[in-house]
């Protein structure tokens, strides 16, 4: 939180004042009379589950929400940076090419994307430094290189020559906001800039916006459903529900005494780490749902208790290796490999819920596609019902396929955007023949929108139609809909807020031991970690250095990284100082010269099933 906005508040005019804005899509009205503003130096968190109307809020600010068939159809968008304020609403498209990037900066929630495909990292941070700041191609490369490397990108040199495509979720995510942060904005909107982070490069990413904040003056919009983050960042809070502002004030006021219903419900809905202190099993915990206006409690908190540990494992990875070929000579042969798994060996059964934590690029996605077979392996072995995936042919890969579902990181990149949501979901029930007839697969498609808390009428729509969280959602249902036996979950929630993502963990828990699916649980939110798993891997540059029970791992985390990892979680306290330090100095590179490779960890048992790995 900014220590100075409290003492310049009633000293400084907004930089941006949003007045009685309403936005249509079509006949759908999505944003109604809403009205906020933000000084420099504040930063104004925007609240709200999914479809809530705060990334319209952004696109409309940026006057992007045209493009998306949106329409500003009432309210004003003053933009005030010193040389008198100006109306964006009205604003011509010159003024708002000049103005955009420039002077008011967007950090977009999906990276995959807001970066263009076909051109370089370098050429896309360089377009935006030789056309706003009017750099040369080489000041705009070492340039580059520097914001790169702000971030917390190794190897930042290289990156400059590498595509979209061949980075993780958290690396484009660090690539946007080098973007975003080039020109040095006066205001930055930043529509959940961290969500496909893990905890320390979030830590530090916030940290660099903080600074960057006091060094400039820099007013920031901060979209997010992470409340620990507004917590920790936040000036003001403004809350959305169906498209209005319910609730506007403080942080502290906010957390602290919550006025309307839906701010109660939306606080009581956060995962809290360490409340699962003590306790061996997962938890079911009791949901506060919105019905109509008010809030109503259902369920009941109770344990969790799905994993059959006397069970066969359902699937086994042993000594995995997956490595990529980076660097070449003219010749064609290769120079630099990324290591992204070494010598990984990890197994899980039936009704199991195995989470995989770790920073961005430690090899946990890599892991879930080499075991789904998206991603061949270079060494090692993977085992499904005690078969070798790598011998299974025809109808046995074919069971493979059905049995065991991705739901990806990115919702709108593994959703066909020419074809609805309703085909995508139905498409692999009828790839694998599961349902005939097609009245009884209409059924089935809507049956699964209801289970993922959306309407059965919108399976006509397309996916740009919904909000990041709504898609997330559809992905979710898509990978029910084959009743597979396995799940491998590659940050399902982390597009969800808070109050959808309670709802959907209660899904997949009820899910799991209604089915005894077994789910391998990729994700960076320790807290929601806590209350899901019943064993945590954690990751670091392609190897486990710790593996546990949850307990185990959340309550004697024993090796260095894993308590680096639990410390630099936000907690949704404001105010409360956690003594939370930052990682420093640079990040190990993954990618090393052919020849070199990084050798295999040796552990030690600190108890029963808990691995650590031997530190220098």
């Amino acid at each position: 939180m900014n220590t100075d906005y409290a003492a310049q508040a009633n000293t400084s005019s907004p930089i941006l004042k949003v007045s009685g804005l309403s936005v249509d899509f079509g006949a759908s009205r999505v944003v109604e009379d809403l009205s906020f503003s933000v000084r420099p130096g504040e930063t104004l968190a925007i609240v709200g589950e999914s479809g809530s109307g705060k990334s319209v809020t952004s696109l409309s600010v940026m006057r992007l929400v045209e493009y998306g068939n949106g329409r500003i159809v009432s309210g004003e968008i003053r933009f005030d940076a010193g040389n008198g304020p100006q109306d964006l609403a009205q604003a011509s498209d010159a003024d708002m090419r000049r103005i955009r990037g420039n002077d008011i900066a967007m950090i977009f929630q999906e990276p995959m994307t807001s970066l263009n495909p076909v051109y370089t990292v370098g050429n896309q941070i360089s377009e935006v430094l030789t056309l706003h700041r009017g750099l040369s191609r080489s000041a705009a490369r070492t340039e580059a290189v520097r914001l790169l490397s702000l971030v917390r990108l190794a190897d930042a040199e290289s990156m400059l020559d590498r595509y979209p495509h061949q980075l993780s979720g958290g690396m484009r995510q660090r690539v946007m906001i080098a973007i975003a942060l080039a020109c040095q904005p006066k205001v930055l909107i930043a529509d959940e800039p961290t969500t496909a982070l893990d905890v320390t490069i979030q830590a530090q990413i916030l940290a660099i916006l903080a600074d960057l904040q006091r060094e400039l003056g820099m007013a920031v919009v901060f979209i997010t459903h992470d409340m620990g983050v507004v917590a920790e960042i936040a000036d003001r809070v403004v809350v959305m529900w169906r498209g209005r502002k319910v609730e506007e004030g403080f942080v502290s006021e906010i957390f602290a005494n919550p006025q309307h219903a839906y701010t109660k419900t939306l606080l009581a809905a956060v995962p809290r780490l360490g409340a699962m202190k003590g306790r061996e099993l997962p938890r079911r915990l009791a949901l506060t749902v919105m019905d109509g206006e008010v809030p109503r409690r259902i369920g009941k908190d109770r344990d969790h208790d799905t994993a059959d540990l006397s069970a066969a494992p359902i699937a086994e990875i042993r000594d995995l290796t997956v490595r990529f070929n980076v660097g070449k000579t003219l010749l064609g042969r290769v120079t630099h490999r990324v290591h992204a798994v070494e010598h990984v060996s990890l197994d899980l059964r039936p009704g199991e819920t195995l989470a995989l934590v770790g920073e961005s690029g430690s090899g946990k996605s890599t892991i879930g596609r080499t075991l789904q077979g998206l991603q061949p392996a270079t060494s090692g072995q993977i085992f499904y019902q005690g078969s070798s995936v790598a011998d299974m042919t025809g109808a046995d890969a074919m069971r493979l396929k059905r049995e065991i579902q991705y739901i990806f990181q990115d919702p709108f990149a593994s959703l066909d955007p020419r074809k609805s949501v309703g085909f995508s979901i139905a498409e692999p029930i009828r790839t694998h023949g599961l349902i005939k007839d097609e009245k009884a697969l209409q059924a089935r498609v809507a049956e699964l929108l209801v289970k993922v808390d959306l309407d059965p009428s919108v399976a006509s729509r397309y996916p740009h139609q919904f909000s990041g969280g709504q898609r997330q959602r559809i992905s979710i249902a898509r990978a029910l809909s084959c009743d597979p036996k396995l799940i491998i979950a590659d940050e399902a929630l982390s597009a969800l807020d808070v109050s959808v993502q309670a709802q959907v963990i209660e899904l997949m828990m009820a899910l799991q031991e209604e089915r005894s699916l077994a789910y391998l649980f990729i994700s960076h939110d320790m807290a929601v970690v806590e209350r899901m798993a019943h064993r945590v891997a954690v990751l670091y540059l392609g190897q486990v250095v710790e593996i546990g029970t949850r307990r185990q791992v959340f309550e004697n985390a024993t090796h260095s990284y894993t308590r680096r990892l639990l410390a630099a979680v936000p907690r949704a306290e404001p105010g409360k100082d956690w003594g939370r330090t930052l990682m420093e100095g640079e990040i190990p590179s993954p990618v090393r010269p052919v020849g070199q490779e990084p050798t295999a960890l040796s552990y030690r048992e600190v108890a029963p099933g808990h691995l650590v790995a031997i530190e220098d």
